[in-house]
């Protein structure tokens, strides 16, 4: 079973598994790992400095083509240090930004001018809401168990089913998610996929510090929800820990005045009751700091590799998604129409010149590979043009794919076939290809090729919907070859000459 998902495509990745922006710990080696290994990253980088952003992005980019993200707190961050980082994503091309806590729409509105996913968490329906009125592309419903910081009070799959409910954009579903039982929950219930913090967090690749993830290996699944871990954030800010001497009172009252230094990153010292976790970096009395974790801390029994978690999590959700839910028995013969009247009719439609229904499926999946593998080259040109024109040219291109893969996917699915979770050796033979310009003209090629393929399917659709979905995809891809030829045109035309000898 694939669990491919329609957001799988929005954030480019081939499973619907996020890698939570934690700060400090989300660096770029685990950013990288999660990536690389099919899922989508968040660098964690909450009140960091631009350089450390520039640096952090670089990084990722060495390690792996694939796009990514990175994860910023505007309620933790003061204004001049928010517009720095904001700055240096766009200046990066970051493929995504996600927000949390203080939501605002000029802040939204500003990174998806500059063609950046645009992803917000929230932790109640009206935050959901106010996340889509402000132009949110992605939401993220966390619950209550999740570990860190803990927006709303609200346990998860009752968040998730309301905000499923009420808004028209993907959903992701955070909080406890910490095997493939808790991403096969999720999806069951309407989330497109789930973010993964603690899980992560214990990998080898994780910037935190090996004392951290031990207790995790260790825990018995016992958490606190506390708001003791409360210096240099709002008040009233809720975090969930494991137990320690702070959460157990032998600390002394985490509200009085006055700073105890209990460690160091470098030159910074880390005081008592700060929100910061140990680090790599770091050096001091982890004991008393922030040991975030989630509720399914206790079923994390060892440090793995990120790709090997990654892949027991996707492995499991599978096996569960191929099962009957509880209570329903599978039944051993398809439960499909067998009559002559049945056979009769599809023998119609071939006679008539229609493609039955497995070529049909067949052929849309090859589109689905090809349009998921030219909204991948899009969104890499988005993040590296620098060109006003590319850029915006690259946007466009990478909206409609973007659109085709959900149209295809959907499609798929109301033919009872199962959407490819591939992607088209396109995306490889186009990435290899250095100068933007000379991609795009790839890409006007790749596009030709949807073309053809198109012209040649859609009179042999039968289904009304399906055949004028195909056809608006067919314009879609016309209409973008246009552009984009004219503006390689004028590109050319604007060239010096070259000198003769």
């Amino acid at each position: 079973m694939e669990l491919h998902t329609p957001v799988c495509d929005l954030l480019c990745c081939h499973e619907p598994i996020v890698l939570a922006g934690m700060g400090g710990v989300a660096r770029s080696e685990l950013v990288a790992a999660v990536t690389n290994a099919g899922g989508f990253g968040f660098l964690g980088m909450v009140r960091e400095s631009p350089d450390l952003i520039r640096r952090e992005i670089a990084a990722v980019r060495s390690r792996t083509s694939r796009p990514f993200g990175v994860n910023l707190i505007p309620a933790a961050t003061k204004p001049a240090r928010l517009d720095s980082e904001l700055a240096a994503c766009i200046e990066a091309g970051v493929h995504a930004v996600a927000l949390f806590w203080d939501l605002s729409a000029d802040t939204v509105a500003r990174l998806r001018d500059a063609g950046i996913l645009v992803v917000c968490q929230v932790g109640s329906v009206e935050e959901a809401l106010a996340a889509q009125a402000a132009g949110a592309d992605v939401l993220i419903a966390q619950g209550l168990e999740a570990g860190g910081h803990v927006r709303g009070a609200i346990a998860r799959d009752v968040l998730l089913r309301d905000v499923v409910a009420a808004v028209e954009r993907p959903v992701l579903a955070a909080g406890g998610i910490t095997d493939g039982r808790d991403l096969a929950a999720v999806l069951r219930m309407g989330a497109q996929g789930g973010v993964v913090g603690t899980a992560f967090l214990a990998t080898e690749e994780s910037f935190a510090h090996g004392y951290h993830k031990r207790r995790i290996v260790e825990a018995d699944g016992a958490t606190v929800h506390t708001d003791a871990f409360h210096i240099n954030w709002p008040d009233g800010a809720y975090v969930r820990v494991l137990p320690n001497s702070v959460t157990r009172g032998e600390r002394g009252d985490p509200h009085t005045p006055g700073r105890q230094v209990i460690g160091a990153d470098g030159e910074r010292p880390i005081y008592l009751f700060s929100t910061d976790s140990p680090l790599r970096s770091m050096t001091g009395d982890f004991e008393a700091m922030a040991l975030y974790a989630g509720i399914g801390a206790g079923r994390i029994h060892d440090v793995p590799k990120a790709a090997e978690r990654l892949r027991q999590i996707a492995d499991g959700a599978r096996r569960l998604s191929a099962s009957p839910p509880p209570g329903q028995v599978e039944e051993d013969e398809p439960a499909e129409p067998s009559s002559p009247v049945c056979y009769a009719a599809q023998g119609d439609d071939v006679y008539m010149g229609y493609a039955p229904a497995d070529e049909l499926a067949a052929e849309l999946n090859i589109l689905l590979e090809a349009e998921r593998a030219g909204a991948w080259v899009a969104a890499r040109m988005v993040a590296e043009s620098r060109d006003p024109e590319m850029k915006a040219l690259a946007q466009v291109i990478h909206a409609d794919e973007v659109r085709w893969c959900k149209a295809l996917f959907q499609a798929l699915n109301g033919l009872g076939a199962t959407p490819s979770a591939q992607v088209g050796d396109f995306y490889e033979k186009a990435m290899a290809i250095a100068d933007l310009e000379a991609r795009l003209a790839f890409v006007n090629r790749g596009q030709g090729w949807v073309v053809r393929k198109l012209r040649g399917l859609v009179p042999r659709v039968r289904d009304a919907a399906l055949h004028d979905t195909l056809q608006q995809m067919l314009l879609a891809h016309e209409r973008n070859i246009g552009s984009a030829a004219a503006a390689l045109e004028r590109r050319s035309a604007a060239m010096p000459p070259r000198p003769t000898a």
